[in-house]
């Protein structure tokens, strides 16, 4: 397995400036959020953009997943919208979104593409609002098994699809290859969801990306390592046993201020978990 960083945890560094930092801490893969300053594929110049940070992947050594949760690079106003529980013509533009971080994947040859559902609007149905999350998936997973590209979907506590029990219900009625998980362990401790040993040992198939951070029971603030209340040796070791090889991504958007700090204080703890 890849000890990784979340770029959204490097919200006031360029992406040129962040991944040799990473590399530099002994990081082996970046998961990289898609942003107004980090391969935003609407953006003048993009192509160009992609192929810098292509041969500076290659030059580093960093594998890659590519992350689509920045919060306002969609809607200006509105956090993570539009999404593909919206109106059709709304979520048609995060659908068109999907699309381009898949291309991205591609060309970056990135281990997966990850997303969520979504956040529900009031006084929408659950049928209406699972048929259309249905249909996105659908689309966008076929999508990518043409491009040979994995999905990693992550349930994200506040959104539709929350929790693990959920995540199993869209997976069951998806049933597409490309189609697996993203494991975000704080939340799995957050919502309740343990023993974590138990759900990384049930979903070892489908697990294609891993997020990693502390947290504390019914609070879902991601936190550095040792500010909250999670025991990491289980779930690394679990791991390790099921033979994980992808990347586990540190994800703390909210210590950008102190970006580099936060990325060294973070790998010398994950590497004390594992064996020598």
């Amino acid at each position: 397995m890849l000890l990784g960083y979340n770029t959204n945890g490097f919200a006031h560094h360029s992406l040129e400036d962040t991944l040799p930092i990473l590399a530099e801490l002994g990081y082996q893969s970046v998961a990289i959020t898609l942003d107004h300053h980090a391969l935003n594929p609407f953006e003048t110049g993009f192509r160009h953009h992609l192929k810098h940070v292509r041969s500076l992947l290659t030059r580093l050594k960093l594998r890659c997943t590519i992350e689509t949760g920045a919060r306002f690079l969609l809607d200006s106003r509105r956090k993570h919208r539009p999404t593909l529980i919206d109106p059709p013509q709304q979520a048609g533009k995060r659908l068109e979104f999907l699309r381009r971080a898949v291309d991205i994947a591609q060309e970056l040859e990135a281990d997966a593409v990850s997303f969520w559902s979504g956040a529900t609007e009031p006084d929408t149905p659950e049928r209406i609002l699972w048929k259309r999350l249905e249909a996105g998936c659908k689309e966008l997973a076929d999508y990518a098994a043409k491009h040979k590209i994995r999905l990693a979907f992550e349930p994200e506590p506040d959104m539709f699809i929350d929790t693990m029990a959920k995540f199993a219900l869209l997976h069951e009625r998806l049933s597409h290859p490309a189609f697996g998980l993203t494991m975000d362990v704080g939340h799995l401790h957050c919502q309740g969801e343990t023993p974590i040993a138990d759900y990384i040992r049930r979903w070892r198939q489908w697990l294609w990306n891993v997020h990693i951070e502390d947290m504390r029971k019914g609070v879902h603030e991601h936190l550095m390592f040792g500010e909250g209340e999670i025991d990491f040796g289980p779930i690394m070791r679990t791991l390790q046993g099921i033979e994980y090889s992808g990347g586990i991504h540190v994800e703390l958007s909210r210590h950008s201020q102190n970006a580099v700090e936060v990325a060294r204080k973070s790998i010398e703890f994950l590497k004390a978990l594992l064996p020598t």
